[in-house]
Order: structure tokens, then C-alpha cells, then sequence
């Protein structure tokens, strides 16, 4: 058999890193050749077919829990398990519930440091640093205790970002807010405005707990923010991750996305102690992601946006697949499997995959010169 070069160039510096020669190399060659040959497949297969039924069948195994917290008293991240997972990672969706590891370069890599990081990538809202809030409706003013005074100056810059037409003023730790629309409606909407309003640490991380893993303390969160969290300059960015296809995507590009798919659903299948050969995820992933965008595997994605007519009106949306069609005038080249299926073909796969013609006459000659 042909190995590729990058398999052999691999292999001879796997040798060279490990000091192995001679016999013990010839022998290693051999296990890595009958590997290869392992994992061959022949001409025709219908590697499709079966990655979706090695991928389906495991996860109809699944237990159907939705949501768990991890066992262990010093874990935080509140994360989807399961089929639900499976399902938000295929779907490709944006809405789940995120969380990152945050890995810290050596010279952070001790408990208080990673402490003082964890802190500073919390993210702060104006709620947090309240103690009560209330609506006077005798003034018309919205009424703030603060836990110290030194966070009015923080106040009174917000207000000025996000709240132009109200007017501040302050006794102590008290601060009171009128704004120029008073209502109560508007008063409520205003007040529930400030609150959420982000004034210290990177936004989108909800909470942060510090963990041991080996020599490592690590921070995990709950919510992501990928791009801003690599900026600083505490982390380490090799190895810090985020559970969001997306922000991936967006920092990283199409590979890092491919791989946060990959390995997201390959950890999901392994918490359920469920057996997938990864070159079926690894095909999913690539087919998700193999023209530059991220495509989900339903209607819209890949299933609804086949090249074949007939495939895409045999998964769904039938009537509008077709009409579609007809209006354009498309034509089905009937190159794949399941438009041939549909109309009563032999299908491209398999031996169904070589056409041989056979001459007659010259097989009855060589019938006769065998008599």
C-alpha cells in the first residue's frame, strides 16, 4: 500500500523525538501499516450512511437528562449533558448555556494569582454593587443604596452613557435618579436599564470559580467571551477554551470552529461512556464547516441546501422544494444516492458505483475457444 508522506514524515519524527531505531523502528512501521489498512475504506462505501447511523445509534442510547451540575463541590459550570447537547451542537444553535477554561500562563499559575484573574474577568453589572434600589412615587425618582460612596463618581459616568436626561443628585450612600420622563412605566423601564448596565470586567462571563486540575489552577466560567478574555495578558491562549462554536468562529476562523464541534460532541459521547470512532465526528464537523461558514445539519443547513432537487424535497419542506424548482427550471444530475433511491435507480454506490459493458459476441468467442 501507498502511506502519505505526511504520515511517513510523521512517523520518522516520532522516531527521531524518542530515539527509536533499528528493529523496534521496522516493527512499529509494521503495527502503523496494518493500522492504516485497519482503517481503509474500500471504493463505493457509503461513508455517509454509516457515520449518521454510528453517530444516531449511540445517542438514542443516551440518558435524557437536560441539565446537571457536576458532582464534585468545586465545580461550577451548570452544563447540558446528552442528547440535548448533541442536538445544540448539530443544530448549530447560539442560545445555550456557555461556559469557558481559562488556562493562566506560568508566572500567574498559583492559587491567589488565579484568584486576582478570576476577579478581574468576572463580569460586574450596577445591580451588583447595590444594596437596596426602590422607586420613590412621591418624588417620581428612583431611589439607589450603594455599598460604598466611592461608587458614585461610577455612577454618575454611566448615567451620563446611558441615562442623558436624568438628572443625579446624592446624600451619602444614597444616590437618587429623575429623569425628565417621569412616569412610572418609564421610571420602571429606567431602572431596569441601569441595573443590568456592565461596569467592570469582561462581559458575558456571569461567574467564575478557580480550580486545581493537576499543576494547573484553572478559572471556569459561566458564560464566554472569548475574544476579549485572550486579549489579556494573564492567559494562556493555546489552551484556554470556550464551549460557543461561534465566538470560535469569529476569533479564530473556520478551523477552530470545526474543532470546538468536534471535540464538543466527541466529550458528550464520552461522558455517557458511548464508544464513537471519531472519523465519524470528524466527517460531521468537516461537512459542517467545509465552505467557510457554519452550517447546522436540519432544514436550513446542510440537508436543505443539497445540490440535488430531490434530495432536498426528500428530507423536508417537499412542495416548496419542488415548486421552487419547476419556477427556476433547476436540473437534478442525479449524481447522489437518495435521488436515485427516489426514482428507481441503481444508486452511484457500492458496485452501483462501476459501469462495465459486456461484449457479447467477443464472450461467446471466448466461450468457444475454452471448448
Amino acid at each position: 500500500m501507498i502511506i502519505p508522506k505526511k504520515i511517513l514524515d510523521d512517523f520518522e519524527n516520532y522516531c527521531k523525538k524518542n530515539g527509536i531505531t533499528g528493529k523496534e523502528k521496522d516493527q512499529r512501521f509494521e503495527t502503523l501499516k496494518q493500522r492504516l489498512v485497519k482503517y481503509i475504506y474500500e471504493p463505493g462505501e457509503a461513508i455517509g450512511v454509516v457515520a449518521a447511523q454510528s453517530i444516531s445509534e449511540p445517542a438514542t442510547q443516551m440518558t435524557m437528562r437536560s441539565y446537571t451540575l457536576a458532582s464534585q463541590s468545586d465545580r461550577l459550570r451548570k452544563v447540558t449533558q446528552g442528547l440535548p447537547r448533541l442536538i445544540e451542537i448539530f443544530d448549530a444553535r447560539k442560545t445555550f448555556k456557555k461556559n469557558m477554561l481559562i488556562y493562566l500562563k506560568s508566572e500567574y499559575n498559583t492559587k491567589d494569582k488565579a484568584k486576582e484573574v478570576a476577579n478581574n474577568i468576572k463580569s460586574m453589572k450596577l445591580g451588583d454593587i447595590l444594596v437596596a434600589d426602590s422607586i420613590d412615587l412621591i418624588n417620581m425618582q428612583i431611589e439607589l443604596e450603594l455599598e460604598r460612596e466611592d461608587h458614585k463618581e461610577k455612577l454618575k459616568a454611566l448615567l451620563e452613557k446611558y441615562a442623558k436626561d436624568a438628572e443625579l443628585s446624592s446624600r451619602g450612600r444614597f444616590a437618587y435618579i429623575k429623569p425628565t420622563k417621569n412616569t412610572v412605566k418609564d421610571l420602571r423601564k429606567l431602572k431596569n436599564k441601569i441595573l443590568k448596565v456592565h461596569i467592570e470586567g469582561v462581559k458575558g462571563i456571569e461567574n467564575v470559580i478557580v480550580i486545581k486540575e493537576g499543576d494547573d489552577w484553572v478559572i471556569q466560567t459561566t458564560g464566554s467571551n472569548l475574544k476579549k478574555v485572550l486579549e489579556m495578558d494573564e492567559i494562556d491562549v493555546a489552551r484556554t477554551t470556550t464551549n460557543d462554536i461561534y465566538q470560535a468562529y469569529d476569533v479564530l476562523g473556520v478551523e477552530s470552529a470545526r474543532n470546538v464541534i468536534l471535540r464538543e460532541a466527541k466529550q458528550t459521547l464520552d461522558d455517557q461512556g458511548l464508544d464513537v470512532d471519531v472519523r465519524h465526528l470528524i466527517l460531521l464537523a468537516d461537512m459542517m464547516t467545509v465552505d467557510g461558514t457554519i452550517k447546522d445539519i436540519g432544514r436550513y443547513g446542510l440537508s436543505g441546501k443539497k445540490a440535488s432537487i430531490l434530495a432536498r424535497a426528500n428530507f423536508e419542506e417537499t412542495k416548496k422544494h419542488l415548486v421552487n424548482a419547476s419556477f427556476y427550471g433547476e436540473t437534478d444530475n442525479m449524481d447522489g444516492i437518495i435521488e436515485n433511491i427516489i426514482v428507481g435507480q441503481i444508486a452511484p454506490i457500492g458496485t452501483g458505483m462501476v459501469k462495465l459493458v459486456v461484449d457479447v459476441e467477443k464472450l461467446k468467442e471466448s466461450i468457444k475457444k475454452k471448448e
